[in-house]
């Protein structure tokens, strides 16, 4: 555990994840000063009344003379003022770090473009049903630090390439890359390549590997080893049988897919990435399978919202990056015609590979929002752009017949428009059941 007395501690962000690291500090005897560049940054009020604070822009001299930086994920290292404090040699961390220095149980790292939540609530439900005492959370639900307070026996964390970037001493006993593809171009100037190195520095130091077999790009740099054990749809150590619908471990029929509520491919590989980080921290087999036959699926994620008539009405608000659009396209099978709503934020990332999976005579897109314009040239002829998402499928509702489904997958962030993807699917859950 590492000794923070006598240091200069600055905090940059609050919201929930600046609060647990205040927290923390103050568990250590530590009082921290807060920046955040908001006005009205989320959680002021619940700071301790001692604890000094900086609001609507970077307050310099307390970055130069502080001995660590605790930036937010959501904050580049390449931010000019994060630069300057590093020159006057500050030490600059995440949460996720300090969370590596304190953990002593073994940690499960969960980090890809898409399917992260799904694979970490999986692994945690499987420790839950083997009756371990397991802390979930990171990019997800609780903050890392705040998982310190209570006793755990092994922790699995959702990390995200932004946590991974100020992270050295993570030390997994498991870790996974589920798939790379682009998003936050805005944030990785240099291109994807530098996006998948942020990713892939999970893997360091990590006893056992688990990577996608069709995806090369989550390959640790070095290649192969004997750290590393796959999954895959076809190949690898955990896979999908096709035909035969099971999937496969080691060689063993472990689950006919029919027994899961879960459903599409890239579920059924999320599931296989489950069960060999189980596998890999000793969870049980028989826990692992109950939990992938019980489990129902995260809200907003290829979530079956509602139905009528022969229609379908699917929240993929999640989707918020092309690669998870992909992955909901990919092997979809319906009967009619597929109504998808596009839109929202790009994040600078090219719409283009999306081609290959909407090039059917039974699709019509609805595009919006920010990127709207640029979604729709994707294939003018069955596309319609609308300013909103309620525009669009107002506009849609009434064509729809017994086969179609109606499917929210935006390949786009939320913000230009919606507090949240969550926000997002919820609206369109509602007007799905008012016009559905």
């Amino acid at each position: 555990m590492a000794n923070y007395q006598g240091k200069k501690v600055v905090i940059v962000g609050l919201g929930i994840t600046g609060l647990s690291c205040v927290d923390f500090f103050i568990r250590k005897g530590i009082t921290p000063k807060v920046i955040d560049t908001r006005q009205k940054p989320s959680g002021l009020d619940k700071l301790p009344a001692d604890v000094e604070y900086h609001i609507g822009s970077f307050h310099q001299p307390w970055l130069n003379e502080a001995d660590l930086i605790v930036s937010s994920p959501g904050i580049a290292l390449s931010t000019p003022e994060l630069i300057e404090a590093a020159q006057h040699n500050v030490e600059i961390v995440g949460d996720i770090e300090l969370f590596c220095r304190e953990a002593t149980a073994p940690i499960v790292a969960i980090t890809g473009s898409n399917g992260k939540s799904t694979v970490t609530t999986l692994v945690g439900e499987m420790a839950k049903a083997d009756g371990i005492h397991v802390g979930v959370g990171g990019n997800i639900g609780v903050p890392a630090l705040t998982l310190l307070t209570k006793p755990c026996s092994l922790y699995v964390l959702e990390l995200s390439s932004f946590q991974l970037e100020t992270t050295s001493s993570l030390k997994a006993t498991a870790a996974t890359v589920l798939n790379i593809s682009e998003d936050h171009m805005n944030r990785y100037p240099e291109g994807l390549e530098q996006y998948r190195e942020a990713k892939l520095r999970v893997y360091d130091n990590a006893k056992i590997c688990v990577y996608n077999e069709d995806d090369a790009l989550t390959l640790p740099l070095v290649g192969k080893d004997t750290r590393c054990v796959s999954f895959g749809v076809g190949d690898g150590d955990y896979h999908l049988d096709s035909v035969k619908r099971v999937l496969i471990a080691n060689g063993e029929q472990v689950l006919s897919t029919a027994q899961m509520y879960l459903s599409g491919q890239h579920n059924y590989t999320n599931a296989l990435a489950a069960l060999a980080l189980a596998d890999a921290v000793g969870i049980s087999r028989s826990a692992s399978l109950d939990v992938l036959k019980t489990y129902h699926g995260l809200a907003h994620r290829f979530q079956l919202v509602y139905s009528y008539q022969g229609v379908s009405w699917i929240n993929d608000s999640k989707a918020t990056n092309v690669g998870s659009t992909e992955a909901a396209l990919k092997g979809l099978d319906i009967d009619g015609t597929l109504h998808l709503l596009l839109g929202g934020d790009g994040k600078s990332a090219d719409f283009s590979s999306l081609l290959p999976y909407i090039s059917g005579d039974n699709i019509r897109l609805y595009c919006f929002g920010q990127d709207g314009q640029a979604l729709a040239k994707l294939r003018p002829s069955v596309s319609l752009l609308t300013v909103t998402m309620e525009e669009a499928i107002r506009t849609l509702a009434p064509t729809i017949k017994s086969g179609d489904m109606v499917l929210l997958s935006p390949a786009c962030a939320s913000l230009d428009q919606f507090k949240s993807f969550e926000q997002r699917g919820d609206e369109f859950a509602r007007l799905a059941r008012e016009l559905g």
